[in-house]
């Protein structure tokens, strides 16, 4: 029987690195510490001013090849998850296959969704493998929000990072005696929040002008215009706090487990505050809740991965591990899913 499995994971992470100090030097009132405390984030990697989510992609990559996880030859698949592309058209996904030399056999495209997207593209790679459309894919994702953040903005300055993360989703051959090695899944979507996580302008709905390049301070001191990211914090607590217990007694009953059958936790990693408040709420002992980004920030995408890899890398997740996997936000869109873990990522 023929099962998908995660086999790899590498991460990208830019040279550069925004402290909380180099912070606290622009936001009068918000000393290094007093972000910490918020955000649980001590430092962020900002891509340079010529380094694309595609660029961070490839180097990613490239890293899996550098340690024979795999070849460009063997990937028939590409996928990237990305709001932070080259252009409008092509798909940056097209552009990486180039320039890693993969077959021109292979199948690519680019999905726009965000902190969700890695368990969507976890869910597509498996549905491509199982259904023997491809033999190994490899899934990207990518993001540069600091391009979209405006420099006195602290709401989302604080928070985000950029990042990459390369994962290795192959062909396995199981006995069929057990269950998949990646899913079940569970998911959730409300369009109607739309607007509580969003760069407004610089589509077609709203083109840049003049109007929209115009920047307006609100009461709390966040400098933004309609072409920089804005997000409703609070607005984002409330839905996670509803949306993400439910879907994780969802995923236990789909796979007919208890919260005890599963080894590890990866949740988005949003921020401090937000995860502490959703381990509680979903009765998640801390020895099992990864927490991973008091040096990367909020990568977006990329967050669950990278928190994995660190995890099993770290000891705390075991080789052979079950794991949930939940990813939430920006859509509003939210996903779960389990997975076996091989021995080693």
């Amino acid at each position: 029987m023929i099962r998908a499995q995660i086999a790899a994971i590498e991460y990208y992470l830019p040279e550069a690195v925004l402290t909380n100090e180099q912070l606290a030097q622009l936001y009068p009132g918000w000393p290094a510490k007093v972000v910490e405390e918020k955000t649980g984030i001590k430092a962020r990697h900002i891509a340079a001013e010529d380094e694309t989510a595609t660029d961070m992609a490839v180097k990613a990559a490239q890293k899996l090849f550098d340690r024979n996880a795999c070849t460009p030859a063997c990937i028939d698949f590409v996928m990237l998850c990305t709001q932070s592309p080259d252009h409008f058209l092509p798909t940056s996904a097209c552009l990486i296959q180039d320039r890693l030399r993969i077959p021109k056999m292979c199948g690519a495209f680019d999905f726009n969704l965000g902190c969700s997207g890695f368990v969507y593209g976890l869910a597509i790679a498996r549905a491509l493998i199982e259904n023997g459309l491809a033999r190994n894919v490899l899934l990207l994702t990518a993001e540069t929000y600091s391009k979209f953040i405006h420099p006195m903005d602290r709401s989302v300055r604080t928070l985000f990072g950029d990042a990459a993360a390369a994962t290795l989703i192959r062909c396995v051959e199981a006995d069929g005696s057990g269950g998949p090695l990646i899913g079940p899944f569970v998911f959730g979507t409300d369009g109607a929040g739309a607007d509580l996580l969003i760069v407004p302008a610089g589509g077609l709905r709203l083109p840049r002008s003049g109007e929209t390049a115009v920047e307006q301070t609100d009461e709390k001191g966040n400098t933004r215009s309609k072409e920089h990211l804005f997000m409703n914090g609070p607005a984002i607590l409330t839905f996670s706090m509803t949306a993400v217990p439910a879907l994780v007694e969802r995923l236990l009953s789909e796979g007919g487990i208890g919260r005890d059958s599963v080894d590890a936790f990866v949740f988005h990693q949003a921020n401090k505050l937000m995860l502490d408040v959703l381990r509680k709420q979903c009765n998640i002992p801390p020895e099992r809740f990864v927490v991973d980004l008091e040096n990367k920030g909020n990568t977006v995408g990329s967050t669950i991965p990278i928190a994995l890899a660190d995890a099993h890398r770290g000891g705390m997740i075991k080789p052979g591990a079950r794991v949930m996997l939940v990813g939430f936000g920006v859509g509003l869109s939210w996903a779960g899913a389990l997975a076996v873990l091989p021995k080693s990522l």
